[in-house]
This record gives C-alpha cells, sequence and structure tokens, in this order.
C-alpha cells in the first residue's frame, strides 16, 4: 500500500492564529485539494493528522469538526479524491498525551491501523511538531512553505542541522508533484 499523510491546517486549508473554528473559516489552501486527488489518481492512500486542541480549549465541539471535515470530504468528491481518514489528537499542549504532535502516537496508530511500516510513508506538515513527529515515529518528513512552514524552515536551518535533509516545498501540491516523480 502507498500511504501519505498530511497534516490538516497549514498543509490543505489555511491556518489562523485564532483557530479554525467553523466550517466558513475552513478554506483550502489553492491546489491543495487537487493535490490531493493526484495522490488518489496514482493509486495512494491519504490520511490525515491534525493536532486539534481547539477542542480541549472549548473553541468549537466535535460536531463542528465534523462538518469541517465533511466540507473538504465534499470538495474533494468534486475533484474525484478522497482522504481515507483522519485521525486526530483533541487534547491540549499540557494533556499529557501519546498523540499530541510532536510525540509519535497518532502516526504509529496510523501505520498500525493501515498496517503500513511507517519508514515507507512521507508525512508532510508545516510546523516543526510535524517535523519532529515524523521522525519520532520514523516515517519520511516534508515541509510545506504555508501554514507556518516558513517559520518552521527557518528554525529547521538555524537550529535543527539534524533535520536538515527534510526536503521543503512551497506548497502541497509541489510536494505532491515531487513524491509522484
Amino acid at each position: 500500500m502507498k500511504l501519505v499523510i498530511l497534516d490538516r491546517d497549514g498543509v490543505i486549508n489555511h491556518d489562523s492564529d485564532a483557530y479554525i473554528k467553523s466550517k466558513e473559516e475552513w478554506v483550502p489552501i489553492e491546489g491543495s485539494l487537487e493535490a490531493i486527488a493526484r495522490l488518489n489518481h496514482s493509486g495512494y492512500t491519504v490520511v490525515v493528522a491534525s493536532n486539534q486542541s481547539g477542542l480541549a480549549r472549548g473553541y468549537f465541539d466535535i460536531e463542528t469538526l465534523s462538518a469541517m471535515h465533511k466540507k473538504m470530504d465534499d470538495m474533494l468528491t468534486k475533484l474525484g479524491g478522497q482522504v481515507d481518514a483522519i485521525f486526530y489528537c483533541p487534547h491540549g499542549p499540557d494533556d499529557a498525551c501519546d498523540c499530541r504532535k510532536p510525540k509519535p502516537g497518532m502516526l504509529l496508530e496510523i501505520g498500525q491501523r493501515f498496517n503500513v511500516p511507517l519508514r515507507d510513508v512521507v508525512f508532510i506538515g508545516d510546523s516543526i511538531s510535524d517535523i519532529k513527529a515524523a521522525s519520532n515515529a520514523e516515517a519520511k518528513a516534508m515541509l510545506v512553505r504555508t501554514g507556518k512552514g516558513v517559520k518552521a524552515e527557518k528554525i529547521l536551518q538555524a537550529e535543527c542541522k539534524t533535520l536538515m535533509t527534510v526536503p521543503v516545498f512551497d506548497d502541497l501540491a509541489a510536494a505532491v508533484t515531487a513524491i509522484l516523480r
């Protein structure tokens, strides 16, 4: 099985420091949904792994999160694409869970559920916590400059010399083009 894992906010849709709190605020980044459809058409299973601490913080409820994901699914369907599963951490940063990135729990669960060794899986994110989660789960990390990606790229360059082998792309569409080469 060919599997790609994507972070959501900042990779698929525009992110906000004030959180994405409604389906109206959930707006795809140009080309991201088409990129997911391209992965699907090339035989890839696509899974989302997203920290959603807005749940723990009370910014939105599970029904609202489901409405955001339904909007994404509906838009993808129109393009002939799909996300095969969505995994999310509902906890806040101080909840000491195993699923919140940069911990590897969510990615490890995806590997187990899909019976795929993560060393063969690409995880595309826009933050240092995404890159560290991929590293902690022994997956292949890719960084996009959308969302928090420009800031994360600067941190990688300045502080994380051991992670400098992480390929960086302008957006999800460019990362998918590289995967499909």
